[in-house]
């Protein structure tokens, strides 16, 4: 069976608007869509927000609310944002009490299961991104509980793991250079499709390169 490789993040509103039709995307095509979790280009490069044209942020903003009504995803203001930032300075904070948890999780996640791994990161994400106060009280354990995993084991083991859980995600960083420092990241035979507005794409290249469609 062929592979797509997907690089994706937590605090990327383009891979939370992503997730729903990749997660599903295995039951479209005979193809493998394997999850790999990275961390966000604000912590894997700190200085890019500080160095962008200042039209980018407000862009941004603007255009995944746009999409997500598009889509009619939930979107709403994070709460908090598992990148802690200084959004007016746009400096990185060096204590990131979130990000590095929700990523090692994400990747214990991928690690029972291609279904697994999206499961869990299409419940986080959409938790996160449509404004649920998701550190507070047990929003979190009950997402992953949807996912099927109990939040609490995947505590034990992220702090457990710690050194082999971030060379996993050092893996996959190393895996994405090559292509485009963006997520989501989809590569499919060494070929590259960045952005969630590439699944199209992405799927004509999958019949193209004689991927059977299961709906067929």
């Amino acid at each position: 069976m062929k592979t797509v490789d997907v690089y994706w993040s937590f605090r990327s509103p383009y891979s939370y608007l992503a997730t729903k039709r990749l997660r599903a995307m295995p039951g479209t095509w005979d193809v493998r869509v394997r999850p790999r979790p990275v961390y966000p280009i604000a912590i894997r490069t700190p200085e890019f927000f500080s160095e962008i044209r200042p039209q980018w942020v407000p862009y941004l903003l603007k255009d995944v609310v746009r999409l997500a009504q598009f889509l009619d995803l939930p979107f709403g203001r994070l709460d908090p944002d598992p990148v802690v930032m200084n959004m007016q300075t746009r400096q990185i904070s060096p204590d990131q009490p979130h990000i590095h948890r929700l990523t090692r999780l994400g990747i214990l996640a991928c690690e029972a299961g291609d279904a697994e791994g999206w499961a869990f990161m299409d419940e986080v994400s959409t938790l996160i991104w449509s404004g649920g106060a998701w550190t507070v009280g047990t929003a979190l354990a009950e997402a992953a509980a949807r996912a099927g995993f109990d939040l609490a084991e995947l505590d034990r083991r992220e702090q457990a793991e710690t050194a082999r859980l971030d060379a996993v995600i050092a893996e996959n960083q190393a895996a994405q250079d090559p292509h485009h420092w963006g997520v989501p990241l989809m590569v499919f035979e060494d070929e590259a499709f960045f952005g969630q507005d590439r699944l199209d794409v992405l799927e004509w290249r999958l019949g193209q390169s004689g991927v059977a469609r299961r709906d067929a």
